[in-house]
């Protein structure tokens, strides 16, 4: 279920631009040196599109020398989500055509380790209630291997830590956990200290990446298109990786950076500043614990 820990740098989809060839992506990804990478369901429709074959794509990645860390996202778990029908043309990201069925399916194909929730689409539901349906959605992920980690979104129904992790402890699933995304905590005040008291065993993904200090004044704007690379903003990803650590995560590092101006750089130098960058800061992270 857990192949990648600690010491795996995985590169998230959303770090390359959109629309580039699949081998692309996995050679940007090997030549930078990560071990992990994650897919969208959209990556997987542009691979087969390309003419790869179901039967190919995991031995694919393998041969790079690559783990496909999460698919991203699952959307319908929320009550009445399921239900609701999104065409495609109110769809521009590619997120609603992957239904739960559909993206498992994929998660499967590919050997994941995981899959990441969050809520899209709000609603009046009480916390007990989502937790029903993320438990829902760990048993099914379960039975396909698969952890489940849920990413609070500063705009959404989830908008902190606080809720995601009221959610997370309801639900009481043993492959269930959180995502800690360092825009989002950055963005909903949370502090080192907070993610210091989580229990480790569900820190089960971790995302970093940066922004400047004051908050911008379209925030969903600035999530999919004006992020930073680690240690090029005013973050404190020492502080919140160091935390991390010492609440035990055994989670790899995963570096989210939705940046117009980086995906104009192409995929190739995209994937090696990310690198490069997360390297810089992990650095720092342990020569202060060694400290």
């Amino acid at each position: 279920m857990d192949g990648l820990g600690p010491t795996d740098l995985v590169l998230c989809s959303g770090t390359l631009p959109r629309g580039i060839p699949f081998l692309d992506r996995l050679r940007a990804a090997s030549t930078a040196g990560f071990t992990g990478i994650s897919l969208w369901g959209r990556d997987y429709r542009a691979a087969r599109q390309e003419g790869h074959r179901d039967a190919d794509l995991r031995s694919m990645v393998h041969d790079h020398g690559l783990a496909v860390a999460e698919l991203d996202p699952a959307w319908w778990w929320t009550p009445g989500a399921r239900h609701i029908h999104i065409p495609p043309d109110l769809d521009p990201v590619d997120i609603f055509r992957f239904d739960e069925d559909e993206l498992l399916r994929i998660a499967e194909l590919f050997g994941a380790r995981s899959i990441n929730a969050a809520e899209i689409l709000g609603g009046t539901w009480s916390s007990e209630e989502g937790a029903a349906g993320f438990a829902e959605l760990c048993d099914r992920a379960a039975e396909r291997g698969l952890l489940v980690h849920l990413e609070w979104l500063a705009w959404s129904k989830v908008p902190d830590l606080t809720t995601a992790l009221d959610i997370v402890r309801l639900a009481d699933r043993p492959n269930g956990g959180l995502n800690i995304d360092t825009w989002h905590c950055a963005r909903t005040g949370t502090t080192p200290d907070q993610l210091r008291a989580l229990p480790g065993n569900r820190i089960l993904a971790i995302q970093i990446d940066d922004g400047p200090a004051a908050a911008e004044d379209d925030l969903l704007d600035a999530t999919l298109h004006h992020r930073l690379l680690p240690g090029h903003g005013a973050f404190d990803l020492v502080g919140y990786l160091r935390a991390l650590a010492e609440a035990g995560s055994r989670a790899p590092v995963g570096v989210e950076v939705f940046s117009d101006e980086l995906h104009a750089l192409g995929a190739e130098v995209a994937a090696r500043r990310a690198a490069d960058a997360t390297r810089q800061v992990l650095g720092r992270v342990d020569g202060e614990v060694a400290s």
